[in-house]
């Protein structure tokens, strides 16, 4: 077998990417009522058009209650599903998969928008109640105490996120990922700093995962055979007592066992005051070991800037796949690039409408 780099296929299922480069899910907080707009085929579409194989939409709330603002993309009615489909099928005509992350931000969501930056909002103010396992604030501009979640709320929830799996089948995603990371719903029941039930849901680690394997089994039930189901995890909160290394590789391999295809392996989100060793590539050693450990295909993100630096991690069996977020803002073409850089260009082939300038 080859010696597997940036530029090599990858398939998972019946799912092939054309290169390990893919698009993370980056909110845009630019949809009304959870809806998909021009915005969000240009900022997607455009990174189809760049070379990038994988294109994973934002954080797509499963209720309106799940959205961590008021301009976050949803996913909780029919009226969702066009929109999606749209963008969908763009980003297919350009050689890329169509990925979407469904997600519920429990303590975390009400907020303001991000260029607006204000308190958490207010009920009163177009925010809206929250929910969460504890009835813990997040803190520092989040300061809302949630309400503690009922076993009704979880079953809730977790009946949103299959009706949202439904519902991106039908407007053509064919990579789906489960947001448990970040300080977000799933997170905060995996978490200690963030889980204080006594119920079968808190305490014991055992009881912590439960709300994320209920929720997967469920997804995967009726998530097509043949497309992927991922997770992303925060792989540690970056604090004594909280959520670690070494929970999140035995996670990863329960969630195997459920039929999660690859684990996106990022960090941190928990409380505002955790100290992040930030650096190139530092979150790139979480997908290195749950890769190893767990026995589960793997996606590095985090500050991957260079080709090279991208490259070698795929070479150096890190982890399967790169996502490139900020990078892949500063420039959508930054595939099309890194394939020169690197000796490929003919790996990354331009649309025939920009082919004379490529």
């Amino acid at each position: 077998m080859n010696e597997p780099h940036l530029f090599q296929p990858f398939t998972l299922r019946s799912v092939t990417l054309r290169n390990r480069i893919g698009v993370s899910p980056m909110c845009q907080y630019s949809s009304e009522d959870g809806v998909a707009n021009d915005w969000h085929l240009v900022h997607l579409g455009s990174r189809a058009i760049g070379g990038a194989a994988l294109v994973i939409a934002e954080a797509t709330a499963v209720s309106p209650e799940g959205r961590i603002s008021p301009g976050d993309a949803g996913i909780w009615a029919e009226k969702h599903i066009a929109p999606i489909a749209r963008i969908n099928h763009f980003i297919k005509q350009h050689g890329a998969v169509p990925g979407l992350q469904i997600a519920h931000a429990g303590r975390k969501a009400s907020d303001a928008l991000p260029w607006a930056r204000t308190a958490q909002l207010a009920d009163d103010a177009g925010g809206w109640p929250t929910i969460a396992p504890s009835a813990l604030a997040f803190g520092d501009n989040l300061p809302k105490v949630p309400r503690a979640m009922t076993t009704a709320d979880i079953t809730k929830v977790q009946n949103d996120f299959v009706a949202a799996a439904r519902r991106a089948e039908t407007a053509g995603v064919e990579w789906l990922e489960l947001h448990f990371a970040h300080g977000y719903l799933a997170h905060e029941f995996l978490s200690p700093l963030s889980n204080q039930r006594t119920d079968q849901y808190g305490g014991s680690f055992e009881n912590r995962i439960r709300f994320v394997l209920e929720t997967t089994r469920a997804t995967r039930a009726v998530w097509p055979e043949k497309f992927p189901l991922v997770a992303r995890l925060s792989c540690t909160d970056w604090m004594p007592g909280g959520w670690d290394l070494d929970q999140s590789v035995e996670l990863s391999r329960r969630l195997k066992a459920e039929g999660v295809d690859l684990i996106d392996c990022s960090s941190g989100g928990m409380v505002p005051n955790a100290k992040i060793a930030v650096g190139l590539g530092y979150q790139v050693p979480f997908a290195e070991r749950i890769r190893r450990d767990a026995a589960i295909p793997t996606a590095a993100v985090g500050m991957i800037t260079d080709p090279k630096q991208a490259d070698e991690i795929i070479r150096n069996q890190q982890a399967d796949v790169v996502l490139l977020a900020r990078e892949l803002l500063r420039d959508p073409y930054w595939p099309a690039h890194a394939a020169k850089v690197l000796g490929q260009s003919a790996a990354v082939r331009p649309p025939n409408q920009y082919a004379r300038a490529w």
